[in-house]
């Protein structure tokens, strides 16, 4: 779609409206006028005295259409409210235009990011009623009322998770970018261990030598370690041997007295023995991730697996740990139905697991399933997936407890974390709401530094790959002092 730009040059909330709202759209900046039958977008930000007008003018398949969006003039005062409320008319015009346009309204109305929850739990933070704020997000995003329940329900989670928090508190994240083989829908940083195995002992050595650097930044800090998650790719895809020791380093640099969730990813049910979950022990959350509960599917999407094997694996897990079970599904591969949906999570709840989390597929480049444009249910299949992952879930005793959006994903929908009263993972809230920070290790980590007084938020990246990662130790070291910085700049 080309995208013409008047008076402001905010191509980032452009591109999200678009991609949010009409599906296949791509940005395109060629320069001049769209010729004849070109699906366009003319964007145009006219700021006054007294009121900023934002005016969209839109083609779309045929369709065309024209609407504005306008705001006091007194909101925009300083940069930031500037470029906020800039955006934000913007995106209400925009999407007041794809309404004439487009045959259905989306779920999420105008909302874009991937953090919709945010927005309720600042409402609710400024003394609104649950019922006032939900009703302020329905009516001015354009929010149905059940993702409005959904962000109520996920505020008051990270709310209480928020009260709990000391000033030193962080959470820790390992990441094992291994995987015994490839998914259809995945896009992730992993190598296949039929390509990388040899990988595997130069990357945990490099790995142990982050985690003693990390280690001595977190006690120069004095920071306390709340949280630990071990994720990837497949962290059980290493040995039993190799899982131990990784435990094993973690608890000898890391005071983790203070650690109330340790959560580590088992998601696939053939990397599941009772040697590693042995390995596993003190862990207190782990998770099992199915995908789907029917063998069409698991053999569509790449899983050299069956169904009963999630079952055994579950029955295994159970038998050898005394911890929580987290269980991922998701709404929209291929191969699969409503009907089908329906079954893999009613199978799933006969399990009792404390948590249930519900995915749906989000098309990124670069996967077998977009590269491939392999079939796959429509929006309106997806949608009832989810409405009914929705009622099955809160009559069996779960709510939602965090939520969050991505790019490309099937009709715009969502990702929600679903748990028992007590059982919500402070991890997934931790990251999710951005509360405290995350020190990352291991391939493709993200630290996440986070002063919540401030606002401030500063990111650093590991590599993404095994080999990057091996050959970066110099890198990875010096960028430790990154945290240092951060903290004595905040502290001051």
């Amino acid at each position: 779609m080309r995208l013409i730009f008047s008076g402001h040059d905010y191509k980032y909330a452009v591109e999200q409206i678009m991609l949010a709202l009409l599906p296949g759209a791509r940005p395109d900046y060629s320069p001049g006028e769209p010729k004849e039958n070109e699906d366009y977008a003319r964007v145009e930000l006219i700021p006054g005295e007294d009121d900023f007008t934002a005016n969209v003018e839109l083609r779309w398949k045929g369709g065309t259409s024209r609407a504005s969006e306008s705001a006091k003039a007194e909101l925009f005062r300083g940069k930031l409210n500037y470029d906020r409320e800039s955006q934000r008319i913007i995106k209400l015009a925009f999407y007041r235009a794809a309404m004439e346009i487009i045959p259905e309204k989306p779920v999420w109305g105008a909302l874009t990011g991937i953090r919709p929850g945010t927005i309720m739990t600042k409402l609710l933070e400024r003394g609104l009623s649950p019922q006032d704020a939900a009703a302020k997000m329905e009516r001015e995003y354009f929010v149905d009322p059940e993702r409005a329940e959904l962000c109520l329900d996920t505020a008051r989670a990270s709310m209480a998770v928020k009260r709990a928090l000391e000033p030193s508190d962080i959470a820790l994240y390992v990441g094992i970018p291994f995987c015994p083989t490839r998914c259809a829908y995945c896009t992730f940083v992993s190598q296949s261990v039929e390509k990388s195995m040899k990988l595997i002992p130069a990357f945990l050595s490099a790995l142990h030598e982050e985690i003693i650097e990390t280690a001595k930044v977190a006690r120069e800090l004095r920071l306390r370690v709340v949280a630990v998650y071990i994720g990837g790719g497949t962290p059980t895809t290493l040995s039993s041997e190799e899982l131990g020791t990784l435990l094993k380093w973690l608890r000898e640099e890391f005071d983790l007295t203070a650690v109330r969730e340790f959560s580590v990813e088992a998601g696939r049910p053939d990397t599941i023995t009772v040697e590693k979950l042995r390995a596993l022990s003190g862990v207190t959350r782990i998770s099992i991730n199915p995908q789907s509960m029917s063998d069409a599917v698991l053999a569509a999407i790449g899983r050299h697996h069956r169904a009963e094997d999630i079952v055994s694996a579950y029955e295994l897990t159970r038998r050898e740990l005394q911890c929580q079970v987290n269980m991922d599904l998701i709404a929209g591969l291929p191969a699969d139905t409503p009907e089908g949906f329906e079954d893999t999570l009613r199978r799933v709840l006969a399990m009792s697991p404390e948590n249930v989390t519900v995915h749906t597929l989000a098309l990124k480049k670069g996967s077998k399933i977009t590269e491939e444009d392999t079939k796959r249910p429509d929006e309106a299949a997806v949608r009832r997936m989810l409405d009914t992952a929705s009622v099955l879930l809160r009559r069996a005793g779960y709510k939602p407890y965090y939520l969050y959006r991505q790019k490309f994903m099937s009709g715009g929908f969502e990702n929600v974390g679903w748990a028992r009263d007590g059982a919500e993972s402070l991890y997934n809230i931790l990251i999710m709401e951005e509360l405290c920070t995350i020190l990352a290790m291991g391939g493709g980590g993200s630290t996440k530094l986070v002063d919540p007084e401030a606002g401030r938020i500063e990111r650093i990246f590991d590599p993404k790959y095994p080999k990057e990662y091996i050959e970066s130790a110099d890198k990875i070291k010096a960028d430790k002092e990154k945290i240092v910085r951060f903290y004595e700049e905040n502290r001051r």
